[in-house]
């Protein structure tokens, strides 16, 4: 029983009709008391009846009628102080009542002067240790060690650091509201556009959304309202005439009537876009140049139809909501949009040029490969390491294969894993193998000597003290963060790059494109300009 809690306990009333326990269990008091008359055995003395007080003689502490010979006298901790030359008090906090800082009864005197092969003391189940900030019995808190076990981390409970505290998943719940009503708008424009809130006419959508047509109209990634494209900047249509693009309300496949007659300007919406040359030898340099960069961005928050948001909002309320509670909102709000974007971005090279791309796909790829870091990083704390990453590249597999579909563009389903993987390496805690050996990230600074935050085993703030953050390091602990500067400098150079060639360089890759689709027929051809 812990020291304060038996305290509390000593000073309620005691009941004059229940009798000391354990009574004929203490042994005599020892001859080298010092008091001159030793108290009579416990076997000796009278059974208290019903209404009798006890004895004077005997502590107001001894006075519990749930005394045990077992249990130990406290008293307040404002009673003593801790004795300096005592390290065994300075570490345990134990009842200082031992070393004569507190008066002690006859009895506990003879107690304490117990012969050496007296009972050993048992611990009583009735008496718990109390949570105490003050007062601690260390031997009960040995089995509430917080260092992680293995096998206690199950699959869906993060091993990182953080990830049992209750947060608010601000970025899922936001993020997910507006993608829900920016569908609902997408239905609601499709159903004014063309009579029905899903595309039936010419081709049913098997999304069950809108036409490929009102998504572009309403921000999808369509790479002809972003930059000149070869066959539109230099088309050689009939005189050289301008080149007719499908209206977002159209219904047929049939170029002769009006609504399939549409500029680009009118496709791309937002203003419109500066029309191509429409020239035969036109170099894709000519300025001005379709330019709406904020395809890269918008996508995130579009989707192809209900099937395709339904899916989507599943793995991110529960992966993602779980993955922004361990790991913040800030971080998760990076990881998020960077692998979507990215993803966005490496489609854009890649892919065929007149797919509608949409979706939060590529952010959520993002997030399944920081819970693939997360699991790699605690594979010694799981229950079955290698049934947890079977279920993760099962699911990277399944969404994989589907994007081989024609039509899909999964280039951005490859462009957020991998960001997710930079960025995680950066922003995640270290693999909980590594905390152990450079001490959970705190500085290797002795904390007896130096005050601070060695004293209280937590580094600075970067920004409050660059200087004091990077002090006292070991050497493994830079050698990881020099991994972690090496993976964000990676990202972002493969980023640069990757827009540099989207805008300037136009380098193509021919086998590339068997990433994104399967060489049954013509499916590769699919979703290619055909002009």
């Amino acid at each position: 029983m812990a020291a304060n809690e038996y305290y509390g306990q000593s000073q309620r009333p005691v009941p004059d009709a229940v009798s000391p326990v354990y009574d004929s269990a203490r042994p005599a008091p020892s001859s080298s008391s010092v008091y001159s008359t030793p108290a009579p055995a416990y076997s000796a003395q009278p059974h208290l009846a019903p209404g009798d007080r006890p004895p004077q003689s005997v502590s107001p502490v001894s006075a519990s009628p749930f005394e045990t010979v077992f249990d130990d006298h406290v008293y307040p901790a404002s009673t003593h102080q801790p004795t300096p030359n005592s390290s065994m008090h300075r570490l345990s906090r134990q009842d200082t009542g031992y070393h004569g800082h507190s008066p002690v009864s006859p009895d506990d005197m003879a107690y304490n002067n117990r012969p050496a092969d007296a009972i050993p003391l048992q611990d009583n189940p009735q008496r718990l240790p109390s949570k105490d900030t003050e007062m601690q019995d260390h031997v009960y808190d040995a089995s509430q060690s917080k260092k992680p076990r293995r096998g206690r981390v199950r699959f869906g409970e993060l091993g990182m650091t953080g990830s049992d505290r209750k947060k608010i998943p601000f970025v899922v719940y936001i993020f997910t509201i507006i993608q829900v009503a920016v569908f609902i708008a997408e239905i609601v424009k499709n159903a004014t556009a063309t009579g029905s809130p899903i595309m039936i006419k010419p081709s049913f959508n098997p999304m069950i959304g809108p036409s490929p047509y009102i998504l572009i109209n309403m921000g999808a990634r369509f790479v002809p309202c972003m930059h000149n494209v070869e066959g539109v900047q230099n088309f050689n249509g009939v005189a050289n005439g301008p080149l007719p693009w499908p209206c977002p309300w159209t219904t047929t496949l049939n170029e002769s009537l009006p609504e399939n007659r549409c500029t680009l300007s009118e496709l791309c919406g937002f203003g419109g876009v500066p029309e191509p040359a429409y020239r035969l030898g036109t170099p894709l340099s000519t300025q001005p140049a379709p330019n709406q960069w904020f395809r890269f961005i918008i996508p995130i928050f579009m989707h192809a139809g209900l099937i395709h948001i339904g899916f989507n909002m599943l793995l991110q309320l529960t992966l993602g909501r779980d993955m922004e509670k361990s790991i913040g909102s800030i971080r998760f709000f990076l990881v998020y949009m960077s692998a979507g974007i990215f993803g966005f971005v490496m489609g854009g090279n890649f892919a065929g040029t007149a797919i509608a791309s949409t979706g939060a796909s590529g952010s959520l790829f993002g997030v399944i490969a920081l819970t693939l870091l997360d699991l790699l990083y605690s594979w010694k704390d799981r229950v079955s390491p290698v049934k947890d990453l079977a279920f993760i590249l099962l699911d990277v597999i399944i969404s994989f294969v589907l994007g081989l579909l024609p039509g899909l563009d999964n280039f951005s389903h490859i462009g957020g894993f991998l960001m997710g993987l930079g960025l995680g390496v950066c922003l995640l805690h270290s693999p909980n193998s590594l905390r152990r050996r450079i001490g959970d990230d705190v500085p290797y600074a002795n904390s007896q000597v130096s005050g601070g935050f060695a004293a209280n085993g937590t580094p600075p703030s970067f920004v409050k003290n660059p200087v004091g953050f990077f002090k006292g390091r070991k050497p493994l602990w830079w050698a990881w963060w020099l991994i972690r500067a090496g993976a964000l400098v990676l990202v972002t150079v493969v980023f640069i790059l990757l827009l540099n060639n989207f805008y300037v360089d136009r380098a193509t890759c021919d086998w590339c494109r068997y990433l994104s689709c399967l060489p049954i027929k013509d499916w590769c051809e699919i979703g290619n300009l055909n002009l």
